[in-house]
């Protein structure tokens, strides 16, 4: 099942990357945009899986850091200011947060809030950059919502199976990153 997942990721890699414009600043708009890329969903579910692993204040405050960055992130795309390679950025937020979920890596919360805070920037400045000319904030408040679920997936999931399938997620994630960083 993986090797067919893998095959299949990597004949669709403008798929996996689906950062095109939007031409509506609608919620459904906004809220769709982080369905849009397997670069985007691997990221966040990932996230999730990792403050369920963390546990205790990474519960709430990974989630929350990574949202409050994207949204920051998303204001400096629609304002077009640099975000130098933004989309190696986004791979290794797939690659990076799989990996510390594979390894069940304990890293100081800190440390993990500053990296978090740069993978949100990064998947915000996406969002924002190919985001509506108008209706900004509408859109914005879809992503950050979609955002949140997947990152509430990730928690659900992590709460809900055991510690050796988190890993095997994580592991999942991290080598389909480096898959869409290959294809792309």
């Amino acid at each position: 099942m993986m090797k067919k997942t893998l095959i299949l990721l990597t004949l669709l890699p403008s798929a996996a990357l689906a950062h095109t414009g939007h031409d509506s600043g609608s919620f459904a708009t906004g809220f769709g945009h982080p369905f849009s890329g397997a670069d985007h969903m691997l990221a966040m579910v990932a996230l999730g899986l990792l403050a369920a692993q963390v546990g205790g204040r990474a519960l709430w405050a990974l989630p929350l850091a990574f949202v409050g960055a994207m949204l920051v992130g998303g204001l400096m795309g629609a304002a077009e200011m640099p975000f130098p390679a933004v989309e190696p950025t986004i791979l290794a937020s797939c690659i990076i947060l799989g990996a510390l979920v594979a390894m069940a890596v304990r890293l100081p919360l800190p440390l993990l809030l500053a990296g978090t805070a740069i993978f949100g920037a990064a998947h915000g400045w996406a969002h924002g950059a190919e985001g509506p000319a108008s209706g900004l904030a509408v859109y914005a408040a879809g992503f950050a919502v979609a955002t949140a679920a997947l990152h509430g997936l990730g928690i659900v999931s992590g709460k809900a199976i055991p510690a050796l399938a988190i890993r095997g997620a994580g592991f999942v994630a991290a080598l389909a990153g480096v898959t869409l960083a290959v294809a792309g």
